[in-house]
């Protein structure tokens, strides 16, 4: 399959290797900037992108239709060669490899937006989908030289080569910095002797190619340090063994197993990238799984309410549908506002990656958490509006349960991203903060510097930011975003001012400020989407729907975001310290019940 009409910007770089360069909306909002230019105007497909895209989707729906039994492979714990084979015979394993290579090219929101077809379709087999493009040969793309792209790039886009992601280790799970693998130059100085263990690899019993992260020793400052280096492994390589598939709670057809690295010579012109760069190559490489994690988790979501839609309408009870109570239509109503907003989410990052320049890994880890929570409760909720039924395994509730849960963990946990949407935001106002204490070291030869900040913080405190591209009819709901943006870079200043660098340790309150900057940007990405769909029907009568689901949402998470911020500084953290640690200490979970005393 090509694509000759797109006309997606593509960029030459990945963003991470300078991410200081190139702005990041989210980055801004930790400062109290709205940078408008970033999320303004909604992204539009071009009319030939978008034929190109109908016509993926509907090739894929077809042989979906025809040939991908959900149920059974959930059953089976494996896919059927013709579902595989099938999906290399569209093209798909190749959407996103550049066309000179032999991929289809495709930008990032046809992509995405292919991937949640998939997952909403069949998690499983989005897994495979995404472990081999989104993280597998997505290295090779982004970081492989000229001969490595042609050498391998060829036979990913076809199929003839399936890739995985050999990341995770049993003592390094998000602390890709703790792993234990190592690599060594041979005394021949021709390849590296790759040792170590990888655990939770999907497509492993597939892969003809295997991404792999080790450390290397390097000499810095004239001393040896051990630095994380990304190498392209032949999986056929000798000393390669994989373990038993693992038995999981869903995504079941999905291969997932481990890998083991024994003495397994790596051509040093398989080293993917610099040595020593590892660690920036694996982040930049899963902010593209977690954008496609969040748009199959999307339309996972919108999959399941819609059986649970038609389940509501057939089902009665007191002589009327069920759908028909106001307790069953607040979920409906809940879940259709929150999909718009994931929807909308995905599309802006994925416009963000398109344009290029801009440093998008918030917005990505912010879609992923959000998309993912919303993923587990529609399930959840689907399952409840069904009933009885939606605890059988004859009906698809309680597989999609137990499909979706796994995106709360994938590619970075969503403590873990939240972490670093709080860590990454909380830097330049860190700097700010640090470049003031050095200033009072010598106060009378700064006094320009510090009046300078306490004049501006002054200015911050009383002027807040504003909104200028949203439509008017939303100038109310954009007023009261901008005041959470204010509220939070003054909450933010504050909290650095208190706790100093001990805020690295303060999770609790990271947890808070993540919260509050996902919940701000997915409004945002509501706000700038709902403006297009009035502009583009033309009212905002003819536009209700959108602005229905857009009100709703942006009403809920005020409220949701406001709560975070105020608990920044008011909050009964000690408490739930102690409370955690006494947990912790006698393994009881609450103090015993008086029934159980002695």
């Amino acid at each position: 399959m090509s694509n000759p009409t797109s006309t997606a910007k593509r960029r030459d770089e990945p963003h991470l290797a300078a991410p200081d360069l190139n702005p990041s909306f989210t980055k801004g909002v930790f400062l109290g900037e709205i940078r408008e230019d970033i999320v303004f105007p909604f992204p539009v497909m071009s009319a030939e992108e978008s034929e190109s895209l109908r016509m993926i989707l509907d090739a894929f729906r077809t042989f979906a239709t025809e040939h991908v039994d959900s149920a059974k492979m959930d059953h089976d714990g494996k896919f059927p060669d013709e579902v595989r084979h099938g999906l290399h015979e569209l093209g798909l394993m190749g959407l996103n490899i550049p066309e000179e290579y032999g991929g289809f090219g495709a930008s990032a929101k046809v992509f995405n937006r292919v991937f949640g077809e998939i997952g909403g379709t069949d998690p499983a087999l989005a897994v495979y989908f995404g472990a081999h493009e989104s993280i597998g040969c997505k290295g090779i793309t982004l970081f492989g030289t000229s001969e490595q792209k042609q050498t391998w790039l060829p036979k990913c886009a076809s199929g003839e080569i399936i890739a995985a992601f050999c990341l995770t280790e049993p003592g390094s799970g998000s602390d890709a910095q703790a792993m234990a693998s190592t690599a060594t130059l041979s005394d021949d100085g021709t390849s590296y002797i790759l040792d170590g263990r990888k655990i939770w690899i999907s497509n492993a019993a597939y892969a003809g190619l295997f991404t792999v992260f080790a450390k290397v020793p390097v000499t810095i400052n004239g001393k040896i340090k051990k630095r994380v280096t990304a190498f392209i492994v032949d999986a056929h390589s000798e000393g390669i063994t994989l373990g038993q598939p693992e038995q999981k709670m869903g995504i079941k057809a999905s291969d997932t197993r481990t890998v083991t690295f024994e003495k397994v010579r790596v051509p040093v012109a398989n080293v993917l990238g610099e040595v020593g760069q590892g660690f920036k190559i694996a982040l930049e490489i899963l902010n593209s799984g977690r954008l496609g994690l969040a748009a199959g988790s999307s339309r996972g979501s919108r999959q399941m309410l819609a059986r649970a839609a038609k389940y509501a309408n057939e089902r009665e009870q007191f002589g009327r549908s069920i759908g028909s109570f106001e307790m069953i239509q607040r979920k409906f109503a809940q879940a259709a506002a929150e999909i718009y907003a994931a929807d909308s989410a995905v599309m802006l990052t994925s416009e963000m990656m398109d344009r290029g320049h801009i440093d998008y890994s918030l917005e990505t880890a912010a879609c992923k958490v959000f998309a993912s929570e919303l993923a587990v409760h529609a399930a959840s909720e689907a399952m409840q509006i069904a009933g009885g039924i939606g605890y059988s395994k004859e009906f698809p509730y309680e597989q999609a349960m137990r499909d979706a849960r796994i995106n709360m963990i994938f590619e970075g946990t969503n403590e873990i991203l939240r972490a670093l949407i709080a860590l990454s935001g909380l830097q330049q106002p860190g700097e700010r903060l640090k470049a003031l204490g050095s200033a009072f070291k010598n106060p009378l030869h700064s006094l320009g510097e510090i009046s300078s900040y306490i004049a501006g913080r002054a200015k911050r405190a009383v002027k807040k930011p504003e909104f200028t591209k949203v439509h008017p009819s939303l100038s109310k709901e954009a007023d009261r975003v901008a005041t959470l943006i204010h509220n939070l870079a003054l909450a933010v200043e504050s909290a650095i001012m208190k706790h100093g660098k001990k805020i690295i340790e303060r999770q609790f309150i990271q947890e808070r400020m993540a919260d509050a900057a996902i919940g701000i940007y997915m409004s945002t990405a509501v706000l700038s989407r709902t403006t297009w769909e009035i502009e583009r029907a033309g009212s905002v009568d003819a536009a209700k729907a959108e602005m229905d689901c857009a009100q709703l949402f942006l009403a809920d998470r005020f409220r949701l975001v406001r709560r975070s911020i105020r608990r920044i500084s008011r909050n009964q953290d000690d408490r739930m310290r102690a409370v955690a640690e006494r947990v912790l200490e006698t393994g009881e979970p609450a103090p015993v019940g008086p029934t159980d005393r002695e």
